[in-house]
């Protein structure tokens, strides 16, 4: 029933019954000398929240850049950057500037990261983002701009101390967002100021020279490796897989000038693909386009297909390799790494061609329980034998 004169309760009765009666409120309960509002007597208590359309919808994240492209560059809050061994299951510590790439590779273990990132950050304060997860890696690239900043408040070396820190574990440290945001360098004057420190950077991209200066500054204090990864010398083929990641020839000259300007740096040959990059004469194009470039070693790494990497891969091997799409299934069924004999197969033919080539074996196996942050299975000790997906 509303009430006409919707200003003040009369004195003494405070509600309506249902033959019109006023009913009388106890006056221990009215405030002494004040005035009740109608609506402060007959509305209920919030006892939830309320709804989101009450409060306003959640911020999107804060677009810091966008591309013709359609990718996105957005803001990321954190309060701490360095991922630990105990929190990731692996040897080593880690950082990632951004969170997604733009590069695209086609077998991605890492898509999840951005999900996760997402469904974290998002919430009371920012909305989820429209696209698939495995689109918003690669055109929502989360940008952790106060990366340097928090390295700087939270790193203790003697927590560090007989570890490893990689650089672009989950995401490319030197994609196409670090020409406009600088994160990655802005890290690596961070660790200038350490001595004694192991780390060892990831990358596709010829952008990791721009640094070279830091590098080398680095280098005299600390233990400075960078991997370069290529999955394969061939064009075409690295296209097919990798769909915006710089060519391999690119690569190979940025190796080149690592080396030639003193910096500790290798080939990391991943993923080796089986079935597509694992022939030997594609492996042995690898070593002869790295020893030329004077790398340091090389080290190979055979394909993880993890949940979020199996979404995007196997509809791609569908398309592009029909022939290899039910094998995949049958040999990664319940497992995210290949089998045990594959593998060996695999460190057979690796060991035979870095051997042949001139490369340090136990420096390449050194490298790769590094990155693998576990050591390597055990081996078998047959001779050199073809490498098969089954």
């Amino acid at each position: 029933m509303r009430v006409k004169d919707a200003g003040r309760v009369p004195s003494g009765r405070v509600g309506s019954g249902a033959a019109g009666q006023m009913s009388e409120r106890p006056r221990a309960l009215r405030p002494s000398g004040q005035q009740i509002e109608l609506d402060d007597l007959v509305s209920s208590l919030p006892l939830l929240p309320r709804s989101p359309s009450a409060q306003g919808a959640p911020a999107p994240l804060p677009v810091l850049d966008e591309r013709s492209r359609g990718t996105k560059f957005m803001g990321l809050s954190v309060n701490s950057v360095l991922n630990t061994p105990a929190s990731t299951g692996m040897g080593f510590w880690s950082i990632n500037p951004y969170v997604g790439c733009e590069f695209g590779c086609t077998y991605c273990y890492a898509r999840d990261t951005h999900r996760w990132t997402m469904e974290r950050a998002v919430g009371r304060t920012y909305r989820p983002s429209a696209l698939p997860p495995e689109e918003a890696f690669e055109r929502e690239i989360l940008v952790k701009s106060e990366v340097a900043e928090v390295l700087a408040r939270t790193l203790n070396p003697a927590q560090m101390a007989g570890h490893l820190l990689v650089i672009g574990t989950a995401t490319d440290p030197y994609q196409p967002a670090e020409r406009r945001f600088r994160l990655t360098r802005r890290i690596l004057e961070v660790l200038r100021s350490y001595h004694g420190l192991s780390i060892s950077i990831i990358t596709k991209s010829p952008l990791v020279t721009r640094d070279l200066d830091l590098l080398q500054a680095l280098s005299k204090h600390n233990e400075v490796s960078v991997n370069i990864s290529l999955a394969t010398a061939d064009s075409r083929l690295a296209r097919r897989l990798e769909l915006r990641s710089p060519v391999p020839g690119a690569r190979l000259r940025a190796l080149r000038r690592l080396t030639e300007s003193g910096i500790h740096a290798g080939l990391l040959v991943a993923p080796i693909v089986p079935g597509i990059t694992d022939d030997w004469a594609g492996l042995a194009r690898l070593m002869e386009a790295a020893k030329e470039a004077g790398a340091r070693y090389v080290v190979g790494s055979a394909l993880r297909l993890g949940p979020a990497a199996r979404h995007r891969f196997l509809p791609y091997l569908e398309r592009e390799f029909p022939e290899l799409a039910e094998r995949y299934r049958r040999h990664y069924a319940g497992k995210d790494h290949v089998s045990q004999s594959y593998q060996d197969a695999l460190t057979r033919r690796l060991r035979a061609l870095q051997q042949a080539y001139g490369f340090a074996v136990d420096e390449g196996m050194r490298r790769r329980r590094q990155l693998e942050g576990r050591a390597p299975r055990k081996e078998a000790t047959d001779s050199v034998e073809q490498a098969m997906l089954l």
